[in-house]
């Protein structure tokens, strides 16, 4: 059986629109019949793939995920000496192996050099694109078939490990992710607000004109939200390569980001960074579960923390009660009483 490593967190943000909906505002989500602020698992996912914690945590095996490949193979190309029609020939070839190639655009000259779905890279793939070029560019000649094989089953970028890679042109290659994240909602019940506001122009004197310079309206909202992570710690392992001081790297670069790493949507409005204030961690055999349940009549007392730490403990308590035990440890960091610490929970992970 998988062992499986659990995640639960609570982390309050003041004002802040960490992640829009296609208006502009907060998203939200309907939850015990109450609106709730949601973040997306894939606005989570994407700041703590990109965060400083988790590139030096894994550094030299973080992919990337992309469109323009072939923009880059054709720049580099050209760079080598090789002649610009050539080169965009050579590109799109190379471009294509990835996924379908845009439509030729007259308005867009090197449209077709980029594909219509993001593909996610290896660095050993980024290496074997860049080697291919060099190859072809010292040649002076196309790709061959057996050169544009490029792809690979087996490497080292703990991004693709964890959250998976599904290329639809070429399934072989697709990844089974190892690792689960919910979306985050806020443990009671919020309403999104409006804030109304302008901007002065330094070198009006109000003479003739008193009004603003500007004006606008944003939208935010602010709340304690709960977090639920799944990690299948051998199927990690699997899609390394069984390389197990890499998945450990790995699983402890993103507990450190999902900890302490923000979203970035307006973050210049509202500096809206947090650090969760409680962790739960279990690990075990177990089938996983969620513990979102307990927050589904949401909270309305005035010691927010406090009480959404004691539900989701209880939450755990009573679902061990009627379904046995779900996990076989635990370690829990608790910044609201200055228990535990994050070290430890890391440890407890990857022991």
């Amino acid at each position: 059986m998988s062992t499986f490593i659990q995640l639960h967190l609570l982390t309050s943000y003041p004002p802040s629109n960490l992640n829009r909906d296609d208006l502009g505002r907060p998203k939200t989500a309907i939850m015990g019949n109450a609106s709730r602020l949601r973040i997306s698992s894939q606005s989570l996912k994407r700041a703590w793939r990109k965060s400083d914690l988790f590139e030096e945590g894994c550094k030299g095996h973080v992919g990337t995920r992309t469109k323009e490949m072939g923009l880059r193979v054709n720049k580099h190309l050209i760079e080598k000496g090789v002649a610009e029609k050539k080169a965009k020939e050579w590109a799109v070839t190379i471009a294509g192996q990835f996924g379908k190639n845009k439509a030729a655009d007259m308005n867009k000259p090197l449209n077709e050099l980029e594909i219509e779905q993001l593909a996610h890279f290896s660095p050993e793939e980024e290496t074997n694109v860049m080697s291919l070029a060099d190859t072809i560019a010292r040649d002076n000649r196309e790709p061959n078939e057996n050169e544009l094989s490029l792809l690979s089953e087996k490497h080292t970028a703990v991004d693709i490990a964890m959250f998976g890679r599904m290329l639809a042109s070429a399934p072989k290659f697709n990844m089974e992710a190892a690792v689960q994240v919910a979306h985050a909602v806020t443990v009671h019940e919020v309403a999104v607000e409006d804030d109304f506001f302008t901007a002065v122009d330094d070198l009006n004197k109000g003479i003739e004109d008193m009004g603003a310079g500007h004006m606008g309206e944003t939208e935010f909202g602010s709340g304690l939200f709960y977090l639920y992570v799944c990690m299948n710690k051998d199927l990690l392992r699997k899609n390394l390569s069984e390389d197990s001081a890499l998945a450990d790297n790995a699983i402890k670069a993103l507990v450190q980001a999902a900890a302490t790493v923000s979203p970035t949507g307006k973050q210049n409005s509202f500096a809206s960074r947090a650090y969760a204030s409680y962790i739960l961690a279990e690990k075990g055999t177990q089938q996983p579960r969620s513990l979102s349940v307990a927050y589904l009549s949401p909270i309305k007392s005035r010691t927010l923390g406090d009480d959404a730490v004691k539900l989701l403990k209880d939450c755990r308590d009573k679902i061990d009660n009627v379904y046995g035990k779900c996990y076989e440890e635990k370690k829990e960091m608790n910044a609201l009483t200055g228990e535990g610490k994050l070290d430890d929970i890391l440890s407890f992970i990857t022991e």
